[in-house]
Formats: C-alpha cells, sequence, structure tokens
C-alpha cells in the first residue's frame, strides 16, 4: 500500500471472547503513527483465558513496535481490564506514554471518591451474600457468582488491581470529564473528545430502559440503605443473633426435623433474603457500565467520527447532547459527533440497555461500519443468551445498509466491504 493510499485511521477489533480491546492508529501524512490502546479484556469462566489475552496484546505489541501513545480504561469491569493482569508479562513490556481513565476513577475528586464508597460498600454487600449460597448453588450460573464476575476472580486478580496496573504505566494519568477541552493531534490531523460519563447523579442511575420512559432508576441512595439495612447488622442471616437458634442445634430437635426438614422446601426462607442482594447486584453491574468513559475520535479533514462507547447506558448516552465545545470559534455539541460518526464500537456487546434510538443510532447519518465485540455461545452460557439484541442487530444493518457493514466477533463477515480485514484474532477497519 502506497502512502496515497494509506487510511486516515485503522481499528483493530480483536476476537478473543466475550469482551473488548481495540487498537486505533492514525496515520499522518509523513507516515507516522498515533496509537490508542481501548481496553483489553474477556468474561470470567472463558477458556484459556489467559494464553487468550496474551495473544491480543503480543499482537498489539507487534503491530505498534512495542509502544502505544495512549492507553483508555474505559470502566471497573474484568471483561474490559482482565488482560492488563492475565497477560501481566506481554503487558510489562509495552511502553506507553499517556494513560486515560474516567473522572471516576480519580483518587482526588470528591465526587468520585464518594460514588467509589458507595460502590465498595454494595460490592462488599453482594460478595457477603454470595458467600451464604449453598455450594450447589454458589457456581457461575447463579446470578450472584456470575455478576461478581464482571468485578475479577479473587485474590490479585480484581478489577481495582487491574485498573491500579494501568494507572501506574504512564507518571500522571488524565481523569476525563466531559467538560475538558478535545485533546488536539495537530500531525495526526485528528481530535478526539470526552462524552462520558458525566456528572449529573441522576443521569449515573438512569440505567436501564422501559416501556413508560426510556429508561428508569437504579440504585438510589435510598435502595442502598435499605441492602445495608438487610446485611450490615448481620451478614450470616437476615434474622438478629437473638432471634436465631444455630443449625446444627437445630437440626437434633424434633420441631425443626418435622416442621422445617421435610418434603415442603418451598417453605424454607434460609436464603431468600439473597433475593434482594441479586437485585443489588444488578443495580450495582449497571450503574459501573454507565461509568464508562467514551470517546468520539473526529478526523478533522472531514469530521468523521470514531465512537467508542463502552459499555455506557442510558444515561450516559442521553448526557451527550448536553455536552458542548467551542472548536475554531464554532460550537460543536455531541448530537454534532452523533451524526457525524462513520465507525461505532457497539456498547455493552450488543445489550438491550446500550445504544440509544432517537438519541443515539437514528442519529448516525454517516454510519458505515459498526463492530458488535460479543460470543454468543458464552452469552448463552452466563444466561445472557440475548446477546446481541437481535432487533438492534437488525437496526444496525439497516442503518449501515446504504455501504457499510456490521461486525460481529464471534461471526465472520459475510462479505469482506470497505476493505475491513478478517483475521480468526482481529478485524482490521479502515477508514
Amino acid at each position: 500500500m502506497n502512502a496515497q493510499d494509506t487510511p486516515r485511521a485503522m481499528v483493530r477489533t480483536y476476537r478473543h471472547g466475550l469482551g473488548d480491546c481495540h487498537l486505533v492508529t492514525l496515520n499522518a501524512a509523513d507516515g507516522s503513527k498515533y496509537r490508542i490502546l481501548i481496553d483489553c479484556g474477556v468474561i470470567v469462566g472463558t477458556r484459556d483465558a489467559e494464553q487468550r489475552m496474551t495473544d491480543v496484546l503480543e499482537n498489539v505489541y507487534q503491530e505498534s513496535g512495542g509502544h502505544v501513545d495512549l492507553l483508555v480504561a474505559t470502566h471497573e469491569h474484568w471483561d474490559h481490564l482482565s488482560g492488563f493482569l492475565q497477560a501481566e508479562v506481554a503487558f510489562d513490556k509495552l511502553k506507553v506514554s499517556k494513560v486515560w481513565m474516567s473522572w471516576i476513577e480519580n483518587p482526588r475528586d470528591e465526587q468520585a471518591q464518594t460514588f467509589k464508597r458507595d460502590q465498595n460498600v454494595a460490592l462488599q454487600l453482594v460478595r457477603t451474600a454470595a458467600l451464604q449460597l449453598d455450594s450447589k448453588i454458589a457456581d457461575d450460573g447463579h446470578p450472584l457468582a456470575s455478576l461478581l464476575g464482571f468485578f475479577g476472580i479473587a485474590g490479585r486478580l480484581t478489577t481495582a488491581s487491574a485498573l491500579e496496573k494501568v494507572r501506574t504505566k504512564a507518571d500522571s494519568p488524565r481523569y476525563c470529564d466531559p467538560k475538558d477541552k478535545p485533546a488536539l493531534l495537530q500531525d495526526f490531523n485528528a481530535r478526539i473528545y470526552v462524552l462520558g460519563p458525566p456528572r449529573d447523579p441522576a443521569m449515573l442511575r438512569k440505567t436501564l430502559p422501559s416501556k413508560r420512559n426510556p429508561e428508569t432508576y437504579s440504585l438510589t441512595a435510598d435502595s442502598l440503605d435499605v441492602m445495608t439495612s438487610i446485611f450490615m447488622g448481620d451478614a450470616e442471616s437476615p434474622f438478629v443473633s437473638s432471634y436465631r437458634i444455630p443449625m446444627e442445634v437445630a437440626r437434633q430437635q424434633a420441631f425443626f426435623q418435622h416442621q422445617y426438614w421435610n418434603e415442603e422446601d418451598w417453605r424454607r426462607v434460609d436464603s431468600d433474603y439473597l433475593g434482594d442482594a441479586t437485585e443489588l447486584a444488578i443495580a450495582l453491574d449497571n450503574m459501573t457500565n454507565n461509568t464508562s468513559l467514551v470517546l468520539a475520535i473526529e478526523l478533522v479533514d472531514n469530521g468523521d467520527v470514531l465512537l467508542f462507547a463502552a459499555d455506557a447506558q442510558v444515561g450516559n448516552w442521553l448526557s451527550w447532547s448536553d455536552c458542548s465545545w467551542t472548536i475554531d470559534g464554532q460550537n460543536v455539541t455531541g448530537t454534532d459527533l452523533l451524526k457525524r460518526t462513520v465507525y461505532y464500537k457497539v456498547g455493552h456487546h450488543g445489550s438491550l440497555n446500550a445504544t440509544l434510538k432517537e438519541k443515539g443510532l437514528a442519529l448516525m447519518e454517516r454510519l458505515k461500519v459498526a463492530v458488535v465485540p460479543v460470543d454468543h455461545a458464552m452469552a448463552v452460557k452466563k444466561n445472557w443468551g440475548k446477546l446481541p439484541l437481535p432487533t438492534l442487530v437488525a437496526a444496525l444493518e439497516a442503518a449501515t445498509r446504504a455501504s457499510g457493514s456490521v461486525l460481529r466477533t464471534d461471526m465472520e463477515p459475510a462479505q469482506n466491504k470497505n476493505g475491513i480485514v478478517s483475521d480468526p484474532l482481529y478485524f482490521d477497519v479502515p477508514i
């Protein structure tokens, strides 16, 4: 490929399983390149996860010549961060110039630290509840175990330790805020905008769509207080100690042998209170998704935009219409960037609570390529069989029908349009 055939940008999306990892290359007229690595993780339970993530990061190392200009960690979920620990040797040798995270990860930001404290309380409550599950239930198929997997495995293999690993890759990480001035990459004729996460707590709580409204509220302060009152008094039981009889004692008493340990198991309440913990775990998962750092990379020559929405949910998306910047005397809004989007990294693996309609996909008038990082077989194993959502895939196909492509990382493309290269390990999409 000669210089004039070199694309303005290339997006390499890895096909390693149910997780996200994207290597963006911006090309300058003089042949130099600017590399952006966005996330690197795979869901808990993935077969040979360490080897898969090592293969990915070794490929990043080879493709980038061992140097990434910008490393982005979008949010604290294992399927976006695991590779930084699972492929630690490969990651350690990769040189990184800058690290970006969202303002939520800023240890000096008061609002962020309040959110993190509440998040940690909720996470500990869910972990405590999970420990109370019978061993026959507490496997990867139970909602609590499955949802806890988003925050890592055990010991040092957690999302918190993965974030710390990323944070120390650069001397001074940038904690991005939508109010920040876009970063201009002059030599590469590109500009990077931060769209989310929003500062507005109400928007952070808007995570799920509903029939009456485009979103619902989750993990409010009131619900967190209720969960705290249930669990914090005594993590072993929903009843205080003065009203409890130890199980080993009760089993020896004729009354309980006849009334409790019998064929009418439906009467037992041993773990009914864990239903509330599952609801809390779902809310925690959704809230964490909604803290996703969302980037729009503008190619300045014609205004084309590459949108990386991570796992942003309803409130994050809605907040973009309030984003506004003054660029060279002109007003640029979040809505403008959506209208000029030509490449969309589909949010949250194509789930029902990501990718808005009227204020999202319907605005993407220029859309040519949509890439869904997904593994449907793993989603079925996790009891998330609707990934990717068929109606969303159909809408993406309709939006790109003129000259575009919809790519699923768990499938080979029906036809390689737009110069797309399909490799078993990745898709390369030229822009």
